[in-house]
C-alpha cells in the first residue's frame, strides 16, 4: 500500500519525514501536574512516594561518596592545569591512569573513576574539510603523529574553490573478457520497469584532507579497502535523495547544510525521483534478469531439516556440463521492530544498501527486513490484513515488499521447551526475548530461504562512509584467505597497525604470545563434558575442510575456505572476563562445568548457511542456546566452524599513547581481549566511548553528524566530551565562514550507534 506524495508532504510539513510510516505523529507535549500524584488514585500515590524514596536514597549515596567526588574534582583540576582544552597532552608523569579493575576494591559500586583517556588531547583532524585535500602520498596524519612532527599542524588551503569528485567504482568489470570467460553475463538493473533509470554511482574525492587521523585499530589495506579516497555527504547520499526537494523526488534533507559544488553528483543521472518506488519489485526484476548466474533451489521441505545438504538443488533441464561458474547469493537481513522511529536519513542509508549491494551486483545480494512484531497477540501467521496494517504503521511504503514479520510467540512454536536449565540469567529476561535470543529469528529466516549461502545480520543504527559492496565483498574475500591455524587467537586481539606492523608480523606476535603462555592453539571442534553431536557429526562428517588434514603444522589449513562467521569485534573468551553475560547459557547440563565459549560484542556480522543451520539444530533438537552475542561464536567453537574477527578501521577521538592503547584494549589474558583484564569487563567498557564503533560509543554519533553538516555540542577538554556538553562546533556557519576548509570528507568507515541524525530529531526527544 502506498501513499500519495502530496498527502505525505502535507502530513509531515516542515519535517524531514517524507515517506515515513503512517504511524509517525507529531510529538505531543504532556504537562506534568503534581496534583495528579497527590490525588486519591492509589497508583499515583505509589509513583510519587517511590520517586521520593529514590531521591532520598540518591542523596544519601551522594553524601557518602562526597570524598570520592572531591578527589575526582581535584584530579580534573590537575588535568586542566596541565593542558586544558587547547593544550597538548598532559606530561607523562601527570597522566591519571586508572588502576587495573580486577585488582581494585569498590566499596562504593556507584563510584565512577576518572578514566585514563581524559589525559589525552582531543583530535581535530577529522573535521578538516575538502579545501585541505592532498594526495594520499602527501597525507600527514594527526594521529599517530609522524616522526619529528609536532601539533598543531598548520591548516593549508590547497583549493580556493573545491576539488571535483569522480564516480567510485568498486564492482567487478562485468563486461570485461576476463569476467565473461569465467562467469555468466550480468544484465544491468534499473530503478524502473522501462529500464530508463540506471542505478546511480556514488562519488569520492581522490585524496585525503591533510591531518585526518589514521585508524587507531584495524586497517583499510589489510582488508583490501581503498584508503586513498574520501567521501563527503553529497557524493555518498546525493544519488539517493540528499540535497534536493520533495517536488524533485528527494527527501529534502541536506538542503540546510553547506553545499558548494554538490551539483556535480547529479550531472550524469540528474536528481532521481524516488517517489512511488517499490524496492521489492525493483529487486525482484533484477534477480529475474540475472537468475541464470545462480544455482536454483527448491523451497525447504519439512519443518526441521537435517544438516546433510547446504541447499536443495532443482534438477537441471540440460545435460551439458557447466562451463561457467555459478555465483553464491547473499541476504542482507536488516533487523527492525514495530515502533521504531524512522527518519529521512535512515531511508537514504537503506536506499544505498539496496542499490550498492543488490542492484549494482546483478542480484548477487538481496536485502530483506526482518520486522519484530512486539505485540504477541497480533495474528501475523493467520491474517494477511493484520500484516499489511502492521507494515503500514511501521515501515515506509517503499520497503514493504522486502519485509518478513516475526514475533517471540512464533519462536516459541518453532523452538519449543527444554531451556529450563540455566547457568545464569543476569538480565532476568525470557529466553525467547529478542534481548537474549535475537538469533532465533535469523536462524528460522535462513531455514526458509535456502537460496542464500550467506546472511549478513545488520542493524538499523549502523552507517558506512563508503560503498557497501566494497565493504562486504572485501571482508568476505579477506576472511576466505585466512588460515585456520591460529585464527581463534588472532581473532581475540585488536590489530593496532602502528604497534603490530603488517599482518604477517601481527600473526607472528600472536603466535609468540600463545607459545609463551603454554596454551595449545584452538583448532577444530572442541571436546567438553556433556558435548552432544549434531546429526551431521553422528554420520561421521565434519565441518573441517580437507586442507586441514595436516593439523596445526599446516598453515594452508582453511585457506580458500569461506568463513562461517565474520564479526566486527574480537572473538573473546568470556570466562573470567567480567563481561556481564559471561555465564548466560541455557539448556546445557548445569551439573557439569560450563562449556567453553566465545563471544563478540554487537550482533552484526556475516553467517554462512551451515553456521545458521548448526545453530538451528542446537536450539530445536539439542535445546542449547546462549546470550545473543555469545551463541554464534560458541557454536562455531564447539563444532569446528571457521570464525574470524575482521579488523575493520576504527577511529578514536583522542591522541592516545599507542602503548596505552595496547594495554587497554588488549589488556586481557596473553595480551588479548579474553579473560581477566578484558576491555569488555563492565568496568573497562568506558574506553570504547571515544571510538567510532561500539554499542555505547559517543564519538560515533558526534563524528557522523558533523560529517552530515550539522553543528554538534562538542565537549572538548577534560570533561569527557559527553553528548550535549561543551561548545557548539561545525555546521553550515562554520563550514561557510572565510578561511574555513569546507565540509568534511572521510575515508571509508563503519560507525555505530547512530541514534539520531538531524537536529530536529533530538529536539523532539527533549520535548
Amino acid at each position: 500500500m502506498a501513499m500519495e506524495r502530496s498527502s505525505l508532504a502535507s502530513l509531515f510539513a516542515g519535517k524531514d519525514t517524507y515517506l515515513l510510516p503512517f504511524a509517525v505523529k507529531a510529538h505531543q507535549n504532556t504537562k506534568f501536574r503534581i496534583r495528579t500524584l497527590l490525588s486519591h488514585c492509589l497508583y499515583r500515590r505509589v509513583i510519587f512516594w517511590g520517586i521520593v524514596i529514590v531521591a532520598l536514597l540518591c542523596l544519601s549515596l551522594t553524601t557518602t561518596s562526597r570524598g570520592d567526588t572531591l578527589r575526582r574534582a581535584r584530579l580534573l583540576e590537575l588535568t586542566k592545569q596541565h593542558g586544558g582544552e587547547d593544550a597538548g597532552s598532559i606530561p607523562p608523569d601527570k597522566v591519571v591512569v586508572a588502576p587495573e579493575p580486577e585488582q581494585e576494591s569498590h566499596p562504593h559500586p556507584w563510584r565512577i573513576d576518572l578514566p585514563s583517556w581524559l589525559g589525552f588531547r582531543h583530535l581535530d583532524g577529522y573535521f578538516v574539510g575538502l579545501k585541505a585535500l592532498v594526495p594520499a602520498k602527501d597525507h600527514k596524519p594527526e594521529f599517530p603523529l609522524p616522526p619529528n612532527a609536532t601539533y598543531p599542524f598548520p591548516t593549508t588551503l590547497h583549493y580556493t574553490g573545491l576539488p571535483t569528485p569522480t564516480p567510485f567504482i568498486v564492482h567487478p568489470d562485468y563486461e570485461s573478457s576476463d569476467y565473461a570467460a569465467e562467469y555468466y553475463p550480468v544484465s544491468p538493473c534499473y530503478l524502473d520497469a522501462n529500464k530508463t533509470i540506471p542505478i546511480p554511482d556514488i562519488y569520492a574525492y581522490n585524496g585525503i584532507p591533510q591531518g585526518q587521523p589514521n585508524p587507531f585499530m584495524g586497517s583499510h589495506k589489510v582488508l583490501g579497502l581503498r584508503d586513498d579516497v574520501c567521501f563527503d555527504r553529497f557524493g555518498r547520499y546525493g544519488p539517493y535523495g540528499l540535497g534536493y526537494s520533495f517536488d524533485e523526488g528527494g527527501l529534502e534533507v541536506g538542503m540546510d547544510t553547506e553545499s558548494a559544488g554538490s551539483e556535480v553528483v547529479w550531472e550524469r543521472t540528474g536528481k532521481i525521483n524516488y517517489a512511488g518506488i517499490d524496492w521489492g519489485e525493483v529487486q525482484n526484476r533484477c534477480y529475474e534478469a540475472n537468475k541464470q548466474r545462480f544455482v536454483e533451489v527448491a523451497a525447504p521441505t519439512g519443518l526441521f531439516p537435517a544438516m546433510k545438504t547446504k541447499t536443495v538443488v532443482q534438477p537441471r533441464e540440460e545435460s551439458a556440463p557447466e562451463t561457467k561458474k555459478k555465483m553464491p547469493r547473499t541476504a542482507v537481513v536488516v533487523r527492525a521492530y514495530t515502533g521504531f522511529p524512522w527518519s529521512a536519513h535512515l531511508i537514504l542509508n537503506l536506499r544505498a544498501l539496496i542499490s550498492e549491494l543488490a542492484l549494482r551486483s546483478g542480484a548477487e545480494y538481496d536485502v530483506h527486513f526482518l520486522l519484530h512484531v512486539r505485540d504477541d497477540s497480533e495474528p501475523i501467521l493467520a491474517d494477511p490484513r493484520t500484516v499489511q496494517r502492521i507494515l503500514d504503521e511501521n515501515i515506509p511504503p517503499e520497503f514493504h515488499g522486502l519485509c518478513t514479520v516475526w514475533s517471540e510467540e512464533q519462536m516459541r512454536v518453532v523452538y519449543p521447551g527444554g531451556f529450563k536449565r540455566v547457568f545464569s540469567n543476569p538480565a532476568r529476561k525470557d529466553i525467547y526475548g529478542v534481548y537474549r535470543s535475537a538469533h532465533f529469528a535469523l536462524q528460522y529466516f535462513a531455514f526458509n530461504h535456502p537460496e542464500y549461502d550467506f546472511f549478513w545480520n545488520w542493524e538499523m543504527d549502523m552507517r558506512f562512509v563508503g560503498n557497501y559492496y566494497e565493504l562486504f565483498d572485501r571482508l568476505g574475500r579477506w576472511a576466505r584467505n585466512q588460515s585456520r591455524v591460529g585464527l581463534w587467537e588472532r581473532s581475540s586481539k585488536y590489530y593496532i597497525p602502528q604497534l603490530h606492523g603488517d599482518w604477517d608480523n601481527f600473526t607472528a606476535v600472536v603466535e609468540r604470545d600463545v607459545r609463551a603462555s603454554g596454551r595449545p592453539f584452538v583448532l577444530g571442534p572442541q571436546n567438553f563434558a556433556g558435548r552432544e553431536p549434531l546429526l551431521l557429526e553422528q554420520e561421521g562428517q565434519s565441518f573441517m575442510p580437507p586442507s586441514c588434514a595436516g593439523g596445526a603444522n599446516d598453515t594452508s589449513c582453511g585457506v580458500g575456505e569461506d568463513a562461517d562467521l565474520i564479526t566486527f569485534n574480537p572473538l573473546f573468551d568470556p570466562e573470567g572476563s567480567g563481561w556481564f553475560f559471561e555465564s548466560d547459557m541455557a539448556g546445557y547440563d548445569t551439573s557439569l562445568p560450563k562449556p567453553p565459549r566465545r563471544c563478540s560484542i554487537i550482533t552484526a556480522g556475516r553467517f554462512s548457511r551451515r553456521m545458521l543451520m548448526a545453530m538451528h539444530e542446537e536450539v530445536w533438537r539439542l535445546h542449547h542456546t546462549a546470550f545473543t552475542e555469545m551463541f554464534p561464536a560458541t557454536v562455531a567453537l564447539h563444532r569446528g566452524l571457521k570464525a574470524v574477527f575482521a579488523p575493520h578501521p576504527v577511529s578514536i577521538d583522542r591522541d592516545w599513547d599507542l602503548a596505552v592503547v595496547e594495554k587497554t584494549f588488549n589488556g586481557g589474558r596473553d595480551h588479548t581481549t579474553s579473560g581477566r583484564g578484558s576491555v569488555f569487563n563492565s568496568r573497562n567498557e568506558h574506553n570504547h566511548k571515544g571510538t567510532s564503533w561500539y554499542y555505547h560509543s559517543e564519538f560515533s554519533g558526534l563524528l557522523w553528524r558533523r560529517w552530515l553538516g550539522y553543528a554538534e555540542w562538542d565537549g572538548r577538554g577534560p570533561n569527557g566530551g559527553k553528548a550535549g556538553e561543551g561548545t557548539l562546533r561545525g555546521g553550515r556557519e562554520e563550514e561557510e565562514m572565510p578561511g574555513s576548509t569546507g565540509r568534511m570528507c572521510l575515508r571509508s568507515l563503519l560507525v555505530h550507534p547512530i541514534k539520531w541524525e538531524h537536529p530536529s530529531e533530538l529536539e523532539e526527544e527533549d520535548d
